[in-house]
């Protein structure tokens, strides 16, 4: 199957900004051609992008997908209370196939605003993968072995299993919901397998000051950064979900071992946990990834609403204009993304490079005059102008219509029946 876009702007690298006319050629799930002009040959589907702008797809490098159930069940809640008050309560009465129809939900709003893949991690890993398999789209998977730590060899199975699949959409990283709900012992087991598999671990980190302030009582002063370190869970680099109560310590550790963050500011500023220091962590030459975290406290999967509270948040935080670049905020988007979920051939629109884009209309008023178009998708853009998303070389978003093998309605309505059946066992409970 050949694609050939034409007519198009072309943002090869978002972090550069350099936006080139010309004409872009997928062949299979790959990009066979970038430039003036393709190959003149009859091509299986000619798309006409009208000056539109090509990019590389945003990858949402922190994820709860399935948490869809708790959008707008859990509002106005700080993290503590909004955790142990209504979602833990909520996810006690999870079920087999639940996981499965709620992130059906997600993978729609993420190919609607121009996602073209998620680090998720939640119950169920495996109906996560299942979900990404039947729909067509990209995910990490970050499975979380047992707290006790028994299962161990099962857990690494899991892992072994999915990754051994050739070219898969779905891949899995080893990984940990965060300190103050995990066992030492599992804690050790885990950092025993990841030297094993040579694979790097993430965790919820440091999201919150209480967090931080627990963490130190119990371990000897040390602080969650400081404590996973100790027990050798970033020997093989990974990375920390959130960030936002970092010391110094904390960003030599994440310099040191290679370490990514991921930024989720829509959530952090709706518990009100704080905003991540991304200007220090850039000047340090930590790398930056974005994420939504999960609907149930951000509450939308927007990358476009991410990019510009990354922005203009630090630049509140420091009173200075200058404290971030848009451009930082575009390439955290999309190439820090695709740096942290171990990406290496989705992140740019290059030969061999995978087909994972997306297209934007500009013949949108918030999108002109074409000033900067790299800086305005920052701070004018929206999901709203994504009029294409392809993920592996198929198309499964175009023009409001979805491609994923399933009708909305259907995924809608399974998961609402989810949803209220949740709500009903948890109430009842």
């Amino acid at each position: 199957m050949e694609t050939l876009f034409k007519n198009a702007r072309i943002l090869r690298r978002p972090s550069s900004g350099i936006v080139e006319e010309g004409e872009l050629l997928v062949s299979g799930t790959r990009i066979s051609y970038v430039g003036r002009k393709a190959p003149s040959r009859p091509y299986d589907r000619v798309i006409d992008c009208r000056g539109g702008l090509l990019m590389p797809g945003f990858k949402d490098a922190h994820a709860h997908s399935a948490m869809v159930f708790a959008r707008s069940a859990s509002d106005d809640l700080p993290l503590d209370r909004w955790l142990n008050e209504r979602i833990f309560p909520l996810e006690e009465h999870l079920s087999p196939g639940d996981v499965l129809a709620l992130s059906k939900v997600a993978i729609l709003e993420y190919l609607s605003g121009g996602i073209t893949a998620a680090a998720d991690m939640y119950y169920f890993p495996e109906e996560i993968a299942e979900a990404g398999l039947r729909t067509g789209f990209r995910f990490l998977v970050v499975g979380t072995p047992k707290e006790d730590g028994e299962g161990m060899e099962e857990f690494m199975g899991l892992l072994r299993k999915w990754n051994s699949l050739p070219d898969s959409l779905v891949r899995f990283v080893p990984g940990f919901h965060a300190e103050y709900t995990a066992r030492e012992r599992m804690l050790l087991a885990l950092s025993k397998a990841s030297h094993e598999l040579r694979m790097p671990v993430w965790a919820h980190n440091s999201e919150t000051a209480r967090e931080v302030e627990e963490c130190r009582r119990r371990h000897r002063g040390m602080s969650p950064t400081e404590y996973m370190d100790s027990l050798g869970l970033f020997d093989y680099g990974g990375g920390g979900y959130h960030c936002v109560h970092f010391s110094e310590s904390d960003m030599e550790i994440f310099r040191r071992r290679g370490c990514h963050v991921v930024s989720c500011p829509g959530s952090n500023s709706k518990l009100a946990s704080g905003i991540a220091p991304l200007s220090e962590f850039r000047e340090k030459g930590i790398s930056l990834a974005l994420g939504t975290d999960g609907a149930g406290s951000n509450n939308a999967l927007d990358m476009f609403y991410e990019m510009r509270l990354s922005a203009v948040l630090q630049k509140l935080r420091l009173q200075r204009a200058d404290a971030f670049d848009g451009l930082l905020a575009l390439e955290a988007a999309t190439e820090g993304g695709a740096r942290a979920m171990g990406l290496a051939d989705s992140l740019f629109l290059e030969e061999g490079q995978k087909a994972d884009l997306v297209l934007i209309d500009l013949d949108r008023p918030e999108m002109r005059p074409l000033n900067d178009i790299a800086r305005n998708l920052v701070y004018s853009g929206s999901r709203d102008a994504v009029r294409l998303t392809m993920v592996d070389g198929k198309v499964l978003y175009e023009d409001g219509e979805f491609h994923v093998g399933e009708r909305p309605e259907e995924i809608y309505r399974k998961a609402e029946e989810v949803t209220h059946r949740l709500l009903s066992e948890s109430e009842s409970a």
